[in-house]
């Protein structure tokens, strides 16, 4: 969990300081959100279209509902608050795709929606120069229904 142990290493609270002579990636996020009562279900897969490779970076995923007292997270994810929990992608090769990422998130209460916001917490000190294909916000209803990002 290299890219969990190095949040503190970087500038607070902001993974995009990029370093002047440090990598370039354009890391992206795809994936698929679903509510259903007091459950919600991320799947996402994190990408890297380059021109470098990252050997780790790590994603955030804020919730405005606050979570359960106790989950059951991924391998490689934590909780960062009470609506917040971060996971490392793993490798993100040059024009190719990081581990996936499923989390079962339990919420405090049952939410009529919820909005999910991923972006990147860390990346290594890369520089993106598109940060649009890596800050999403995503609102699901409370109907089971998934919606995709």
């Amino acid at each position: 969990m290299a890219g969990l142990l190095a949040l503190g290493a970087g500038v607070p609270g902001s993974a995009q300081a990029s370093v002047a002579d440090g990598p370039e990636a354009d890391v992206a996020y795809h994936g698929r959100v679903a509510l259903s009562g007091a459950r919600l279900r991320i799947w996402l897969v994190p990408e890297n279209d380059g021109p470098a490779a990252l050997p780790d970076a790590t994603l955030r995923v804020r919730l405005s509902a606050d979570l359960a007292d106790r989950q059951r997270l991924a391998e490689g994810c934590a909780r960062a608050g009470s609506r917040e929990v971060v996971c490392e992608t793993g490798p993100l090769p040059l024009h190719g795709w990081g581990r996936h990422v499923a989390l079962l998130l339990e919420l405090r209460e049952p939410a009529p929606e919820v909005a999910v916001r991923v972006d990147t917490w860390w990346n290594g000190g890369a520089t993106d120069r598109n940060r649009a294909n890596n800050e999403h916000v995503v609102l699901a209803l409370d109907t089971g229904d998934t919606y995709a990002f």
